[in-house]
């Protein structure tokens, strides 16, 4: 649970702003050995897999694993380019990030669009809906017809969540663009599905489409699906922020709304400090190098964790029950159940 002591005080961002500020700074060697200690073993991985393929399966399983890891670790890189914050240079962010972003079979310019909504309005309960798990609230779902509610359980069981929703997520729903969306973000989606088509041409070719298919799948599930998780805990956990729009206030969106999970050294690794995420709402231009000094020097930022064992209990939770101020379960419903009976 992500909670703050004194807190007008820590929301004032007369205080936090410049001192985020320090920290804001993109270090380019420490970009570009971020980039070789990443891409690098991702590669070898890929082509350790392939030799391996060919002796045993369970092999290329394990290595999997691996190269998954690195891969998150990509995505990691492609997101601090979608924020401006892994170089200097606007230039260099945009091209790795469409490097990264292709590796992750993600279109740069539609991913950053929606996840710079996604951190204007997190929190807020006006503004659900663009680059987040959506939330419904106790009385939205109370009130919704029977088919709304039978989809929104689907979309908040664990098995679709984390078992469906990854592969749907970065292999069909990233290929297909919307009208309101700008037209540099449609001509991305387009320009990484072309590159993306010439990609898996060329190596079926070489490697066969089962060899292949053996390689990317496991891949790209393990690594989506820890992907959505460290998303999904970072923002549902107890007792969370939610204010509607009028009372909402961004310092407290990330203070109380985005958590710190705490992980082991090697996971804090290979999810790039993303861990940090209450700090990185706070302010996305500190690279993720960056965000465990930002921590550890400034008490400001110093919240509760939220540990490995504390967010399993996150499962459980899907709905916001705005008279409570805190996140809650389906055994909420029964609360107000009879409410709504007396009320009809």
């Amino acid at each position: 649970m992500s909670t703050i002591t004194d807190e007008p005080r820590k929301a004032d961002p007369i205080r936090w702003q410049p001192i985020a500020a320090k920290y804001a700074k993109a270090d380019r060697k420490r970009s570009l050995v971020m980039l070789a200690n990443t891409l690098i073993p991702y590669f070898l991985l890929w082509g350790l897999m392939i030799w391996s393929v060919r002796i045993s399966y369970w092999i290329t399983l394990g290595l999997a694993v691996l190269a998954a890891g690195f891969l998150m670790r990509t995505f990691i890189i492609f997101h601090d380019c979608g924020h401006g914050s892994f170089f200097k240079s606007k230039k260099a962010n945009d091209i790795v990030g469409n490097i990264t972003g292709f590796l992750n079979f993600t279109p740069y310019y539609r991913w950053k669009h929606d996840h710079a909504i996604h951190h204007a309005t997190a929190g807020d309960l006006d503004r659900r809906g663009v680059g987040d798990v959506f939330t419904m609230t106790v009385q939205e779902y109370l009130s919704a017809p029977w088919w709304k509610r039978a989809g929104y359980r689907i979309m908040r069981n664990p098995l679709f969540l984390f078992g469906v929703a990854p592969l749907s997520v970065f292999l069909i729903t990233q290929r297909i663009p919307v009208p309101w969306q700008g037209k540099r973000e449609r001509a991305s989606i387009w320009w990484t599905n072309l590159a993306l088509l010439v990609e898996i041409v060329l190596l079926c070719w070489l490697l066969g489409w089962k060899t292949y298919l053996m390689i990317q799948l496991p891949i790209i599930w393990i690594s989506s699906t820890v992907g959505i998780w460290l998303f999904y805990v970072q923002h549902n956990f107890l007792p969370s922020y939610w204010e509607r729009h009028e009372n909402w206030e961004f310092a407290k969106a990330g203070l109380q709304g985005s958590s710190f999970y705490k992980l082991p050294l090697l996971l804090q690794w290979f999810s790039g400090n993303i861990g940090f995420h209450h700090i990185h709402h706070l302010s996305p231009k500190i690279p993720n190098y960056n965000l465990p000094k930002c921590h550890e020097e400034n008490s400001l930022f110093q919240v509760k964790p939220l540990t490995v064992r504390a967010s399993i209990r996150s499962i459980s939770i899907r709905l916001y029950d705005e008279e409570r101020r805190m996140m809650v379960g389906w055994d909420a419903l029964k609360l107000y159940k009879p409410q709504k009976a007396e009320a009809t």
